[in-house]
């Protein structure tokens, strides 16, 4: 079977752990605050913030995540439960429940997601890139862009800045590029990449990074 085409970003994919690991679909269950004004579709960023619920992490090259969201359930104004694949902005809990986030949180776990060609959704954030082999090892930055409500799917890809490709503060790193997405000039758009440890600024503070790994906390 062909490789399906890639014609536009999808947030990030879990596919496996560090070291070839399996990843077996384990998540962590994080509430999400009744009447969160944002919206959060599947393959979006999240991150813990003081209240002990999550939040989309809005952040591209600032990102502090504590994982990849990965569909929700809440019950809503019937009583019913409801397991949904985004979560819609300012949905309330009814008295007595919680909105609870399914979260890919291990700090190990590897994720695929497509090139972009731009920075903002409305500069090529949405068109595809494709770039060589030279980009394994490479820190990239998110691209923020909103995602699909008729799908529920996030439309997160990443993006690789010239120059910035050592930068310590980015979230992520390339360890691989996704062979099946090779056009005939031996680019990809597609990469498998990781979360970076939070770095150490010029004061000595560590910022960014997944949030598990950073001692200061949320």
């Amino acid at each position: 079977m062909a490789y399906p085409t890639v014609s536009a970003p999808y947030g990030l994919k879990p596919i496996n752990l560090i070291g070839g690991q399996v990843f077996a679909g384990a998540t962590r269950l994080l509430n999400i605050a009744s009447g969160y004004a944002t919206s959060i579709f599947y393959g979006d960023v999240v991150k813990l913030v003081s209240s002990g619920t999550i939040e989309k992490d809005a952040g591209q090259a600032t990102a502090t995540p504590v994982g990849v969201f990965l569909g929700c359930s809440y019950v809503n104004a019937q009583g019913q439960t409801v397991f949904a694949q985004y979560f819609p902005a300012n949905t309330t809990a009814p008295t007595g429940t919680s909105i609870t986030a399914y979260v890919a949180d291990d700090p190990d776990q590897l994720f695929k997601v497509a090139l972009v060609a731009g920075q903002t959704e409305d500069g090529n954030g949405l068109t595809v890139a494709f770039l060589g082999r030279t980009i394994i090892g490479s820190n990239v930055e998110l691209v923020q862009n909103t995602g699909s409500t008729v799908t529920g799917d996030s439309k997160i890809g990443v993006y690789s800045a010239a120059g910035a490709t050592t930068t310590a503060s980015l979230p992520l790193r390339v360890i691989d590029v996704v062979p099946d997405t090779a056009n005939s000039s031996g680019n990809f758009c597609e990469v498998i990449v990781k979360w970076n440890a939070p770095y150490q600024d010029a004061g000595g503070s560590l910022l960014g990074g997944h949030q598990y790994l950073n001692p200061t906390g949320v």
